[in-house]
């Protein structure tokens, strides 16, 4: 009983942190994509030295706005995750290196949650765990 309880509240935790992280890091990206700037956006990835400075700079917004939204709703959790954890160690390491820690410390704490939710998944409140049960159930139902 008391693993179950356990196990809920790691979910519960995992929900909260996939929602309030995913919707925030996909306004990052949203502001990128939508607000009009990616011009001056994708001069930034060129200056860090990056090949395709175009196709890199709209990789990383793109991949701050869509998988933010995946994480928000637990949708090829871990694949997101990944993408966001490279973004933000780009973001960290290279774009913010010589940065104060206040500076960096908005893209450490993203790549924390995307290292974290890479590790643990989505949990049970995801959709990816949603459609495995599905699958699992229809599999089932097929054997007998």
């Amino acid at each position: 009983m008391i693993n179950k309880i356990r196990k809920y509240k790691i979910d519960i935790g995992l929900l909260w942190l996939r929602v309030l992280g995913g919707l925030g890091i996909m306004t990052h990206g949203y502001s990128k994509v939508f607000g009009g700037n990616m011009d001056g956006f994708i001069t930034g990835v060129h200056n860090l030295g990056f090949p395709f400075p175009g196709f890199f700079g709209w990789l990383s917004a793109l991949t701050e706005f869509i998988g933010g939204w995946l994480l928000v709703f637990g949708l090829g959790t871990r694949i997101a995750a990944l993408f966001l954890l490279g973004n933000m160690c780009v973001a960290a390491f290279l774009q913010h290196a010589n940065a104060s820690f206040s500076v960096k410390e908005k893209a450490l704490l993203y790549l924390t949650l995307a290292g974290t939710i890479e590790i643990l998944g989505g949990g049970r409140f995801s959709l990816d765990q949603l459609i495995m049960r599905r699958r699992k159930s229809s599999q089932e139902t097929s054997l007998d």
